[in-house]
């Protein structure tokens, strides 16, 4: 029995989850505009809006992308990814499309013109192809 696109299923992975999973593999890294910008595509997907809502993790981390290059005690991901599914007002399992446009989004806003290892765009795919894996 298949589920609609989006639908919560049991063993699906959500967005929120694949952002819980950033804070474990990259949670340590200090926040940048790639960063910041892959959470807020990841955040739009989750809840289909396309403003960011006050005090909302994509809020959050672009406060901290716009303030860490000149504060002493940096912002990271794990501080703004932790308990990311509780964080979410929506969630949704992460589907291809959901990859693709994070991995666009940190990649043109990275100076490296790359996705950070173990980071949102990374975390977003991972879970994608795992969904596809189980959802055949």
């Amino acid at each position: 029995m298949g589920s609609p696109e989006g639908a919560l299923d049991r063993d699906a992975i959500t967005i929120g989850e694949a952002l819980e999973a950033t804070a474990l593999s990259a949670g340590d890294k200090p926040i940048d505009q790639s960063d910041a910008t892959a959470i807020q595509a990841s955040e739009m997907k989750a809840t289909g809006r396309t403003e960011i809502a006050p005090g909302s993790v994509a809020a959050m981390a672009q406060y901290a992308a716009s303030v860490n290059p000149r504060d002493v005690n940096k912002t990271k991901l794990g501080d703004v990814l932790e308990d990311a599914t509780q964080k979410l007002p929506v969630d949704k399992v992460v589907m291809r499309e959901d990859a693709k446009a994070v991995i666009g989004a940190e990649i043109r806003n990275s100076p490296t013109m790359s996705t950070t290892r173990g980071g949102v765009a990374e975390s977003l795919a991972a879970a994608s192809r795992l969904n596809q894996n189980t959802g055949e």
